[in-house]
Order: structure tokens, then C-alpha cells, then sequence
């Protein structure tokens, strides 16, 4: 499986650590920046890991700031990206299992290392149901 990573700034740490815990687990990691703490735009970088699982070429994307906020709305500007901003491992776990979400945004400043890799293991463990009233739901996201 492939995973974009996104981050600005704020985010970094978090992101080396998830990557670093992603590779460990075998997971591929497309690393689309920010690549140090100099002062980034989140935009840029939410984009670059939501358009990877856009188009196909990664499986799932993370995108991290540190509210996980901005970076969550930018990669829902790309068409096709459900990106759902989680804070503890039950929204992880339902936004999979509900709307199939496919890029998980996390606030680094919200949530500790260990809670953030919980999550991410919660998120890339759990599948979407698939019951009708859940893909229907997905259905509509897509279509509005």
C-alpha cells in the first residue's frame, strides 16, 4: 500500500514520525514536502498528497498542520478526496467505515505522537463498509 504525506511547517515532526512508523510497518510513502520547519503554505503541500490519491498513484494520503484544519480543506478542493480531520482513533475508525474517506488530516498541535500513530494505524486498518445507505451517502459527496 501507498501513502502520500503532506505537511507544512507545524506539521513536520509529526510527519517524519508518522513516515518513519508507515515504513517500519512496510507501507510506501510518497513524501510530498514540507521538508524542514521553515515556514511553509499549507496549501501547496495539502495538494500535492491529495491529488497522488486523486489520480491513483497512492492508496491513501495524510495531511498534517497544526490545527490539521486548513490542511484538511485544502485537500478537499481536490475533486475526488474525502479528507476527514480526526483527533482520536472512533473518527478514524467510523470516517472509514461511513465515508470511505481516503486522506486522513491530523493537528499536530491537538494530538500527541502516540495518539497520532493510533490513529493512522485505526485509519489505514479499517474498511469502508460498503452498506447501501453509506455508498449512497458517498455517492452524493461525489456528485454535489
Amino acid at each position: 500500500m501507498k501513502i502520500a504525506m503532506g505537511c507544512d511547517h507545524g506539521g513536520f515532526e509529526l510527519k517524519e514520525k508518522i513516515r518513519k512508523h508507515l515504513e517500519d510497518k512496510g507501507f510506501e510513502v510518497d513524501d510530498k514536502g514540507c521538508y524542514s520547519k521553515d515556514s511553509v503554505d499549507y496549501p501547496v503541500f495539502a495538494h500535492a498528497a491529495a491529488k497522488a490519491v486523486a489520480d491513483g498513484s497512492c492508496d491513501y494520503g495524510i495531511v498534517i498542520c497544526t490545527t490539521g484544519i486548513g490542511i484538511s480543506i485544502a485537500a478537499n478542493k481536490v475533486p475526488g478526496v474525502r479528507c476527514a480531520l480526526c483527533t482520536d482513533s472512533l473518527q478514524a475508525k467510523m470516517t472509514k467505515l461511513h465515508n470511505d474517506a481516503n486522506v486522513l488530516a491530523l493537528g499536530a498541535g491537538i494530538v500527541g505522537e502516540n495518539l497520532a500513530l493510533n490513529i493512522v494505524d485505526v485509519f489505514l486498518e479499517t474498511p469502508f463498509s460498503g452498506e447501501e445507505r453509506h455508498a449512497r451517502r458517498v455517492k452524493q459527496i461525489e456528485e454535489i
